[in-house]
């Protein structure tokens, strides 16, 4: 299986791709929109801000051939920390006004800072952190137990649209989405790639999960 792994210069490159081989997935590094077509399946990391990211995305002619590959071609996509919040429609993060920055709109939902969701805990939140995957039936969290612990490192998350997006939260003074899905579009806040075991898990049911 081939697995395209995002290049638009915002990411944790290798430790994903290292992941993945580890996993006897086939990774292959995508700097070029025309290598899309070529792959089984993508995962689109993100590190750092919102805007600097989709602003990448859009300078790197990524968005509409992204979306032509995953909407128009059902293309399996795991966007992973700032890549699965770009998966949102929007984000307060980088904004001057109430619209927000546009995102990819793949899964219906905005981006919002955390204290904005009224958490009082320590921003940003770094750490391992214990998540609970919802009460649906998504190949994404097979084979592990509830409360696992996850790594996280994010200032923002994402408030999916419609409760069935959810599949997993973690409790950081409020609730917050750790994981999400659409069609076949998965995303998890936390790095599966820093994630030990568990991380690996999760990266291994992407690979084998079946697109609806």
């Amino acid at each position: 299986m081939t697995v395209g792994v995002i290049d638009y210069g915002a990411g944790n490159l290798g430790s994903v791709m290292r992941a993945l081989e580890a996993l006897r997935a086939a990774p292959v590094l995508l700097t070029r929109t025309a290598d899309l077509d070529h792959t089984d399946r993508l995962v689109l990391p993100g590190v750092g801000n919102f805007a600097d990211c989709m602003q990448r995305l859009r300078d790197g002619g990524w968005i509409e051939p992204l979306r032509q590959v995953v909407l128009g071609a059902h293309r399996p996509l795991l966007g992973i920390c700032v890549g699965m919040q770009m998966l949102a429609d929007e984000s307060s993060e980088g904004s001057n006004d109430a619209s927000g920055v546009s995102g990819l709109g793949f899964i219906p939902g905005r981006v919002e800072h955390l204290r904005a969701l009224g958490c009082n805990q320590r921003v940003p939140h770094v750490g391992w952190n214990a998540v609970a995957p919802a009460d649906v039936c998504d190949p994404l969290f097979e084979g592990i137990p509830q409360d696992t612990d996850f790594y996280f490192v994010h200032s923002f998350a994402f408030r999916p649209a419609v409760a069935e997006s959810v599949l997993a939260t973690a409790d950081y003074g409020v609730p917050v989405t750790a994981a999400v899905r659409h069609g076949q579009v998965w995303g998890t806040q936390f790095h599966p790639e820093k994630s030990s075991r568990a991380g690996f898990r999760v990266l291994q049911n992407f690979l084998a999960a079946t697109p609806c």
